[in-house]
């Protein structure tokens, strides 16, 4: 039974053969899915979505695939690049025939819904028909009656009835007090203009109810603002007024003055107070991590590389040793800050171990077949401060420097 399945036959010719490249580096290596997916950082699963074309593998994957089958990278990713763009054509195209779909979908409902409203307006033409109601275009009322316009009345007719108007009504003063003509000629102020403005004061009030004739004048001698007559206040009022709103301006102005020297001066006294304190050596921040990535520095310690994201793209060996047929590293991803120990073409029985500092991590083989293991990581600021060591099950050591 052969390893592979077919590939699909709608997949672009290019994608097939950069599918079937990859499948002949794996079945070279003699590597099972797993251990494939051990060697390189990716999943089980993304390795036979990747084999099976229903997936191209990132060009990371790629790339540690040929790191783990000894290929030259650069044949290998120029295969990938025509594949990805081949990938790329044909996922365009896919989403234009989805959107003729769905606007071919939408066209025949709209169809749907204007044949039905066709049918609905139709019927309603037919009912009003049916009521025997005819409407005369261009005359307004109801049933087409015509409505009658009242007759206007004339230029002639509107002076006489404004005639009417005045004589039937008795004159009437600003004051609201009928026969009132003014004030007595006689009694003005000598020198006073005789048409009763705002300067004319008058010596008498008028002939009204609560005042008898030749009684003293009861408005002599008030202020001028007190006046029935509605006088404006005279010259010194006024002078008091714009003194009033000058000395308000004064005010307003120093008012201002002051509130900008206050602000500008607790500013600069906040900037002071936070120069002079020093930051506090504990603080720090978050570093801004890449999508998927879950860890960074001390965060790290302990944590499987492959579960907390450090790995595929984002992971370099840094270090490597042989200890008889077993191939030791140290893998570093400066992203997470941290580093882990991993051996390769390894049995069961073998261990690996890696250090920084205090900080150690191991990791063994237990299961029969398995030929790679992997210690959980532990944070480092710079590759050169891990170092790996491998202890064989047949009692041999070894370490990179």
């Amino acid at each position: 039974m052969p390893r592979w399945k077919a590939l699909p036959d709608e997949l672009d010719p290019q994608i097939k053969e950069f599918t079937s490249q990859v499948r002949r580096l794996v079945d070279r290596s003699g590597l099972s899915i797993a251990a494939l997916a051990d060697r390189t950082g990716y999943s089980k699963t993304s390795w036979e979505r990747y084999l099976g074309g229903r997936l191209l593998a990132p060009k990371g994957a790629v790339v540690a695939l040929a790191e783990v089958t000894g290929t030259n990278p650069v044949h290998l990713t120029t295969m990938w690049e025509l594949a990805e763009r081949a990938w790329s054509r044909a996922e365009m195209r896919h989403d234009r025939t989805m959107e003729q779909i769905r606007i071919a979908q939408a066209r025949a409902a709209l169809g749907e819904f204007g044949a039905a409203e066709a049918e609905g307006a139709s019927g309603t033409k037919t009912a009003g028909r049916g009521t025997g109601t005819t409407v005369a275009p261009g005359i307004a009322g109801p049933a087409g009656v015509s409505p009658t316009i009242p007759p206007q009345p004339t230029a002639s007719d509107a002076d006489e009835r404004e005639n009417a108007d005045r004589d039937a009504a008795p004159e009437v003063n600003s004051w609201g007090l009928a026969g009132y003509e003014g004030p007595s000629k006689t009694s003005r102020r000598p020198g006073a203009p005789a048409g009763g403005g705002s300067d004319a004061r008058p010596a008498s009030p008028p002939d009204g109810p609560g005042w008898t004739p030749g009684t003293p004048n009861p408005y002599d001698g008030q202020p001028q603002g007190a006046r029935p007559d509605g006088g404006t206040p005279g010259k010194g009022a006024g002078r008091k007024g714009r003194l009033t709103m000058f000395l308000a301006g004064v005010v307003g102005v120093l008012v201002v003055v002051a509130a900008v020297y206050f602000f500008t001066n607790q500013g600069n006294g906040a900037k002071h107070e936070g120069a002079a304190k020093s930051p506090s050596p504990t603080a720090s921040s978050n570093p801004s991590l890449p999508v998927g990535v879950k860890c960074s520095g001390a965060a790290c310690n302990g944590k499987d590389a492959e579960a907390m994201g450090c790995s595929g793209d984002l992971v370099t060996t840094a270090k490597t040793a042989t200890v008889g047929t077993t191939t030791l590293e140290v893998r570093y991803s400066k992203t997470c800050g941290a580093a882990w120990g991993r051996i390769t073409g390894a049995a069961q029985g073998d261990q690996v171990q890696v250090s920084a500092g205090k900080l150690r991590q191991t990791g063994d083989i237990t299961t029969v077949g398995d030929t790679i293991a992997y210690t959980p990581m532990v944070a480092v600021k710079d590759a050169a401060e891990a170092k790996a060591c491998a202890t064989l099950a047949s009692g041999r050591k070894g370490c990179t420097k």
